[in-house]
């Protein structure tokens, strides 16, 4: 076979799979980059290629990347390519409106031109409007974004890096004595009974067990598999006997379906009204059937990473 011809290891190309033109280069940390570019032709894509070298060269003699040009608004829609691979689908959702919506603020302007004041007038400013806990979420996302940033060499540092968020309030516990949750699973219509045995006896979610398949639920090993949770991992979920119940009262369904497919959230909700109001339980919500599966945990002798 003819030898090949040895490809240039910094230059500019074209990809055979993918459009456009890319260049490639060496950064001031001897690191090998590559990426795509806007250009139409190879001498813009020259031009855009020497920008990149400029920035090695000033990095060599400073000791450090200089700022990037990008404004927020593009490193916000890199940010959020990012975590689209890294987060369960509401979970990204919830970051994209962060992103979209409350930091739109900052939009217009170069990420590197954005100060530790600019940041905590913004804090102070939806502290006034919204909870601690809606602010704290905000400034977290601020946080990621700022240290992707850095690690992507947009900025050589996080300005949000110090700046604390506004004082949560103490968490709050409600749980059901064994005598209030018999008279709740009564009041409950079939279906949702279930749902709500199966809540206080494994801690679930409620998206968790209404977006529940029959795949997921392995009766033999006495376990749920739970494929993405709201962290975006997946977690194993151990079946006492009250769950096993839930399960044995159910009708069979082929893997793919949903175990209780009639259900959805604002249906769950409005029904598990009713029948809290019927048996009169106060400040207590379908969350809570979770902190109740914590609690009964640990007063069963449960260390707290068990029950984590």
């Amino acid at each position: 076979m003819p030898k090949k011809t040895p490809q240039k290891r910094d230059g500019c190309y074209q990809r055979t799979d993918r459009a456009g033109w890319w260049i490639s280069w060496t950064d001031a940390q001897g690191r090998r980059r590559a990426r795509k570019t806007d250009a139409q032709n190879i001498t813009q894509a020259k031009q855009i290629r020497a920008a990149e070298l400029l920035r090695v060269e000033q990095a060599r003699m400073l000791g450090h990347n200089p700022p990037g040009s990008e404004t927020f608004k593009e490193v916000a829609g890199r940010y959020l390519k990012y975590q689209r691979a890294r987060l369960s689908p509401k979970a990204y959702v919830r970051e994209e409106g962060i992103l979209r919506i409350h930091l739109a603020r900052f939009n217009s302007l170069k990420l590197s031109s954005i100060r530790k004041v600019d940041i905590q007038l913004y804090v102070t400013e939806r502290a006034a409007k919204a909870s601690a806990a809606s602010v704290h979420r905000e400034l977290v996302a601020i946080k990621h974004l700022f240290n992707l940033a850095v690690e992507w060499e947009i900025v050589p540092v996080n300005p949000a890096r110090l700046i604390k968020a506004p004082k949560l309030p103490a968490g709050r516990m409600r749980y059901l004595q064994p005598t209030e949750l018999r008279a709740l699973i009564e009041a409950c219509p079939d279906g949702l009974r279930q749902i709500v045995a199966l809540a206080v006896s494994t801690g679930m979610r409620r998206g968790e067990i209404l977006d529940l398949r029959y795949l997921d639920v392995d009766l033999t090993n006495r376990r749920i598999c739970l494929p993405q949770t709201k962290n975006g991992e997946g977690r194993i979920v151990y079946l006492n006997d009250m769950a096993m119940m839930v399960f044995e009262s159910l009708p069979a369904g082929l893997p793919g379906d949903r175990v209780f497919t009639d259900w959805n959230g604002p249906k769950v909700s409005n029904a598990f009204g009713r029948a809290r109001a019927e048996v009169k339980l106060i400040d207590f919500r379908f969350h809570d059937l979770r902190h109740t599966a914590a609690s009964w945990m640990r007063m069963a002798g449960a260390d707290i990473h068990t029950v984590a």
